[in-house]
């Protein structure tokens, strides 16, 4: 062979599209820019995204708070339905919901966005549904990485993941230690499903009930596809305002396993909380859930939020100011139950009685 003719292996040839990559940073600078903060330094397209930390002084002994995340498999539902922008603010709402349970004010995140092939479009949108997301959050999104992984993933195949980070000072620290008998387990509502459970709900809706995600449900007013990419409610800056109106105890981000399991992990050893049932009725979707795939309601509840995204414990004399406060910011919120001592076999939480009808 000439050295005319010859044709060596290249990255474009292996699948990789750096032309495609640098067009889709592009694309989503826009996206980025409305998500800035005074402290950012720099733009898009460095190494690292740069803060100023000097904007720390003002607390006396700031700690930073730091969490990271994804959406699991609710992203191939987008992938399905051909929609990309509102897994952005799932995976906001998990990283910053969870910064925030501490009292911690989000300050800034990166996202980390995996694909078979590089579509610029597809992937400005996923970024711009981050953005969104974290101006919802109140945090910056100072950088992130787009990788594409032929070979490994399908051409329109992605994942995404992401990192933040806030602050809170020390005296301000939420958690077990604050809480004392007699407190008030507000319960915030959730907008669907949320970012958890979606194996369980992909295995019952799909393969058992063979439903098409194009399908109306009546009960839901839409196609089931609109209601399971229902984007994750963000409750951060909901939070933040809460803590300044009143005090509050305590925080529980409702993600995997449940009601019950995560208002536990902020439970105090020698205290429990009990939350009623009989306080809400679960959405209809839910419901669907449970009867389609005969899911025993202990699994559903370890599994799904159950309708309860958020869980602020605060004391009792504060909840009705609470309760005022969530309902100026247009958060759905009530009073699901209360914290009282452990007795001989009680767990960190419990759920009692029947749902609502």
């Amino acid at each position: 062979m000439s050295e005319t003719t010859r044709t060596g292996a290249s990255y474009a040839a292996a699948g990789v599209d750096i032309e495609a990559g640098d067009r889709a940073v592009e694309l989503m600078k826009e996206w980025v820019k409305k998500t800035q903060r005074p402290e950012v330094l720099g733009g898009l397209g460095g190494f690292a995204g740069l803060f100023d930390a000097s904007a720390l002084k003002r607390y006396e002994r700031p700690l930073l708070a730091s969490a990271t995340d994804g959406v699991g498999t609710k992203v191939d539902l987008a992938r399905q339905l051909g929609v990309y922008d509102t897994i952005g603010h799932d995976l906001v709402a998990m990283v910053m919901d969870d910064i925030v349970v501490c009292g911690a004010e989000p300050l800034f995140m990166t996202d980390y966005i995996c694909v078979g092939k590089v579509h610029p479009e597809r992937v400005a949108a996923i970024v711009k549904g981050i953005a969104e997301g974290c101006v919802l959050a109140g945090c910056a999104l100072v950088g992130g990485e787009t990788a594409e992984h032929p070979g490994l993933l399908g051409p329109d195949d992605f994942d995404v993941a992401g990192a933040g980070t806030g602050v809170v000072e020390a005296d301000q620290l939420l958690g077990p230690d604050r809480i004392r008998t007699g407190d008030a387990v507000i319960a915030m509502a959730a907008s669907g499903l949320h970012s958890n459970g979606y194996s369980l709900v992909r295995h019952v809706l799909f393969d058992r009930a063979n439903l098409s995600l194009d399908q109306h449900i009546e009960e839901f007013g839409r196609t089931l596809g609109e209601e399971l990419l229902e984007p994750t409610k963000i409750y951060s800056l909901d939070c933040l305002a809460l803590t300044k109106t009143t005090q509050v105890h305590a925080y529980s981000h409702i993600t995997g396993g449940g009601l019950a399991a995560n208002l536990a992990r902020v439970i105090p050893d020698e205290l429990h909380a009990i939350v009623d049932r009989e306080t809400w009725t679960p959405a209809p979707v839910f419901d669907l859930v449970g009867k389609t795939g005969d899911v025993e309601r202990l699994e559903l509840e370890k599994t799904l939020n159950m309708g309860v995204g958020m869980i602020a414990i605060v004391p009792e004399e504060s909840a009705d100011v609470a309760l005022a406060s969530l309902a100026d910011r247009g958060v759905d919120a009530w009073i699901a139950g209360e914290i009282t001592e452990r007795g001989e076999h009680a767990t960190g939480a419990a759920l009692i009685g029947d749902y609502a009808k």
